[in-house]
């Protein structure tokens, strides 16, 4: 990584703790309703939903879903999985999402490190999902939203990762070339393949065991710093 004049956070998983907080929101919405959840596990109701839920946000994202669809659709999928009954997908949907906002929280070591790299550099996010949202989140955080020089949602640009225009798309908002930007981000397919496609330069934030020599990966945000310093 060299000549960096601007670096864009990718939100999700990577500055703040989404897996987490879907893992919580989905323990709540158990508790809520014991009747309907009788007989499965906190355990399975999260498995079953993330798993459905990535099948339903590729297709989003390929345009196959509205937003509303999508929304509704991976808890029609969780209901059909475990056979539950006495909830309807839109009451899930609304206990679901009310809970998840209570859990939004930096994931370890991103907190400071987003601090030390936007004193040194100008920053933005450039994030996948729900408009409001992502909104929501940065009016939670304005510790991050305040120090953004560009902020790019997909759903506001027209375009999801791993899609080269909404790339350039973010380019242009941040006034840099390509070559000079950094980006960070913790999915392969989104993140990394969307950044080097677009020219950009990438730090992936994973702990997958998978290498790709054209990447640089990092599991604690202190590796990221020094090879930054």
């Amino acid at each position: 990584m060299s000549d960096i004049r601007f670096i864009y956070f990718d939100l999700d998983d990577t500055l703040l703790d989404h897996r987490r907080a879907e893992r919580r929101a989905l323990a709540d919405l158990h508790a809520a309703f014991p009747e309907t959840f009788s007989g499965q596990t906190i355990e399975t109701v999260q498995d079953t939903y993330h798993r459905h839920n990535l099948t339903v946000w590729r297709r989003y994202g390929q345009g196959d879903l509205t937003k509303e669809e999508a929304k509704l659709l991976r808890f029609e999928k969780l209901i059909e999985a475990l056979s539950l009954d006495g909830l309807t997908p839109r009451l899930m949907s609304d206990t679901y999402l009310d809970c998840y906002t209570r859990h939004w929280a930096f994931v370890d070591g991103a907190q400071a490190a987003f601090h030390t790299l936007a004193d040194r550099f100008p920053v933005g996010v450039l994030t996948n999902g729900f408009s409001e949202i992502q909104h929501a989140k940065l009016s939670r955080f304005p510790e991050i939203r305040d120090r953004l020089a560009s902020l790019v949602i997909s759903e506001e640009a027209g375009y999801m990762k791993p899609h080269p225009a909404l790339f350039a798309h973010a380019a242009e908002a941040a006034a840099t070339p390509p070559s000079a930007i950094l980006y960070i981000g913790d999915s392969y397919h989104s993140d990394v393949q969307g950044a080097l496609g677009a020219g950009w330069q990438i730090a992936w934030y994973t702990s997958d065991g998978q290498e790709h020599a054209e990447v640089f990966r990092f599991q604690d945000w202190a590796v990221l710093l020094r090879r930054l310093a």
